[in-house]
């Protein structure tokens, strides 16, 4: 079965910064690369952090106004430090999160969520920055067509993975709905054919109307039957 890893949707171009460069640098590339945020890496391409958009603009919402103005009311202090920053490294955020090209578009979701990060540099096995993997990048499953993933079902879930006979079960996809009609040996079989179906990349939900032949997941009305 296919799944995606994060090395299948990074971006591998990365604009990076490095700790000296100045913030009117960093603004200039994250203007110029169309992006938010930048990882700064030392001379081996190591990400050591991240600077943003909302650090420098947090650092540029701390400074007086040009009439002598105060701080606009309501709005959280910034500290000496974003303050006094003058260069990438001053300013940007630190310990750095990381991907591994390997991982998998749920497992690498689930962390962004948990963290609460946009996105993430992503390292080889030397830690040097192989790319960078966002919120967005990670939504690309889901721009798979229905008949890809009806395809996928079909041909290897059901046949090879499950090893069933084809025509017993149906199968459509309507906007990455699954919807699964038909019939199987037994009962067991379906929540299988569910889960694995859930798996699929790009699949939403999975609907199923299937019957079978043998309830082998009824109880056993002899208790002492399975113990003969």
């Amino acid at each position: 079965m296919m799944h995606r890893t994060v090395a299948e949707v990074m971006t591998r171009d990365v604009a990076t910064a490095s700790p000296e460069a100045t913030l009117k640098t960093v603004a200039w590339s994250l203007a110029y690369n169309d992006v938010s945020a930048l990882p700064v890496v030392d001379n081996h391409r190591h990400p050591i952090g991240i600077v943003s958009e909302a650090d420098l603009l947090r650092r540029q919402a701390g400074l007086p106004e040009a009439e002598g103005r105060d701080q606009l009311r309501g709005t959280a202090p910034v500290d000496r430090h974003t303050m006094d920053a003058r260069t990438a490294g001053d300013l940007m955020s630190t310990p750095v999160l990381t991907a591994r090209p390997e991982w998998g578009i749920v497992e690498t979701a689930r962390f962004l969520q948990e963290r609460g990060v946009k996105r993430l540099p992503v390292i080889d096995d030397t830690g040097t920055l192989v790319g960078i993997v966002s919120r967005s990048d990670l939504l690309r499953p889901m721009l798979r067509r229905d008949d890809a993933i009806r395809d996928e079902i079909v041909d290897e879930v059901l046949g090879r993975t499950l090893r069933m006979t084809p025509g017993g079960v149906t199968v459509t996809v309507q906007e990455g709905v699954v919807v699964l009609s038909g019939g199987v040996e037994e009962r067991s079989t379906i929540p299988v054919i569910e889960r694995l179906c859930l798996s699929v990349d790009g699949v939403v939900s999975v609907d199923e109307s299937l019957e079978y032949a043998v309830d082998d997941l009824a109880p056993d009305p002899d208790p002492a039957h399975g113990n003969s």
